[in-house]
């Protein structure tokens, strides 16, 4: 398994269904969202210096494609990538398969900007924040 991928677990409640008794598609934004904070819980050195509160990533385009219906009980797991890094943005690859057949539920790329928390205004991702990133992507 590649270390630059993080997987995360849930399993798919009542709560979160529609009508037609399938994962509603808000949900899965939820779903990518938690995938995401494991993304960070998985690099302590990342995740303490987007804690110090100066800078933060901000998501500001989410593509997501919807490939299978998840339904109450389905154990999903949530595998999440950075797939490149810009000078002044950075993309996350996910997707979501149901672990009981490994089906590809839905699939997302996440584009982020770093956002200067003081100024409120993106700046470019370099130095410390650019060094801990590169090793990561995972094209």
């Amino acid at each position: 398994m590649d270390s630059r991928i993080s997987r995360t677990s849930l399993r798919v409640r009542g709560y979160h269904l529609d009508g037609y008794g399938h994962v509603n598609n808000a949900r899965y934004l939820e779903f990518l969202e938690e995938g995401r904070w494991a993304y960070f819980d998985d690099r302590p050195d990342l995740f303490r210096r987007l804690q110090r509160g100066d800078v933060a990533f901000v998501a500001v385009n989410v593509n997501i494609d919807y490939c299978a219906a998840a339904v109450a009980g389905d154990d999903l797991e949530i595998a999440s990538r950075i797939c490149e890094l810009g000078r002044r943005s950075a993309r996350m690859a996910q997707e979501i398969h149901r672990r009981s057949d490994d089906a590809l539920v839905s699939r997302a790329t996440i584009t982020f900007v770093l956002l200067d928390v003081a100024a409120n205004r993106a700046i470019p991702i370099e130095g410390e924040l650019h060094d801990l990133l590169a090793p990561l992507v995972l094209e």
